[in-house]
């Protein structure tokens, strides 16, 4: 039984950030949006009792290139047949370097179809998205950061949790934030989406040894299960690192050919075409599947709730 849940308070954030953003920027630099009432944060919330959640994971893709409009179109046919609640961008969001007048030919355009659906985007930044356009991205409605570079959101009521970093500007009140925040939480599921890889077999970039320092040992000590990030432009699954599953998945529009390294952090790579991410969690597993351009599933699996977390999340929910 689904439970209808939007308050005054949504409605007038999200009033409040329309405005604005709008009183902002140019008419140029609203784009497609400017001219339509129903934005994704107005959507309405569906609150459902540990029903499967289901959303798509995105990387690099704001670059207006064959590739993200042939991503983009996969997607929508694959909302279609079984549809996303919402879709998660692990960065760069918009190349070269953020610009504003970029939203409408480089987002708005390819994923119009959600975007007329109400399908809720959520953002963080990639380094190019903060060269030029960190303020607009954050007051921009679709991108879902609401003003916040970074911050926490729930799904599935309350079964999951994501953590939304900031890596260009990985401080100390952010590694504070992220400790509360972490230490807080009571979802089944933990997931970490942010944009440097901590683990990577990419030739271009790699592993971010220092932001890894910082991260993991928060990660660890809170339980985080999942992390999504990108600026690598490939797919890859890294092998299991201290219980945690990494994931890379940078080429929803952007896509380095023969850029994987083969070396002992792949559990599965692939660099031959662009590709996004199904996620599915319910209170028992997480199952994904990476899916390239051409409808291929190029890697699936399920990562399995752990069982006193599952338990403890159970009993909280009927106490309530």
């Amino acid at each position: 039984m689904s439970i209808f849940s939007r308050t005054l308070n949504d409605e007038l954030t999200a009033s409040i950030n329309r405005r604005t953003f709008l009183k902002g920027l140019t008419a140029a630099g609203v784009g497609i949006a400017a001219s339509r009432v129903a934005l994704a944060s107005e959507a309405p919330s569906y609150i459902t009792t540990f029903e499967p959640v289901r959303f798509a994971v995105i990387g690099d893709w704001g670059c207006g290139y064959d590739g993200q409009h042939a991503i983009a179109e996969r997607m929508a046919a694959t909302h279609a047949a079984n549809p996303f609640e919402f879709v998660v961008s692990v960065g760069d969001n918009i190349y070269p370097n953020g610009n504003y007048e970029d939203f409408g030919e480089k987002f708005e355009r390819p994923y119009d179809p959600f975007i007329k659906a109400r399908v809720p985007f959520h953002t963080v930044f990639g380094n190019h998205d903060v060269r030029d356009g960190r303020d607009a991205q954050l007051r921009y409605p679709l991108f879902g950061m609401n003003g916040r570079p970074y911050y926490t959101m729930q799904k599935g009521n309350g079964m999951l949790e994501f953590f939304l970093l900031d890596t260009t500007a990985m401080d100390d009140r952010q590694l504070t934030w992220l400790d509360r925040s972490l230490e807080a939480s009571t979802a089944i599921w933990k997931v970490a989406i942010f944009h440097h890889p901590i683990y990577s077999s990419g030739k271009a970039h790699g592993s971010d040894m220092e932001l890894r320092k910082k991260v993991e040992p928060l990660f660890r000590k809170h339980g985080v299960q999942v992390g999504f990030s990108g600026d690598d432009h490939i797919y890859q699954r890294v092998t299991l690192q201290h219980g945690i599953q990494y994931f890379v998945t940078g080429a929803a529009g952007k896509l380095r050919e023969g850029d994987i390294k083969r070396d002992n952090l792949v559990a599965l790579g692939y660099d031959v075409d662009n590709h996004f991410m199904v996620i599915e969690a319910d209170t028992s597993k997480l199952a994904f599947k990476a899916i390239s351009s051409k409808g291929e599933v190029i890697d699936q699996g399920a990562i399995a709730a752990p069982s006193d977390r599952v338990a403890s999340f159970l009993d909280r929910f009927r106490a309530a």
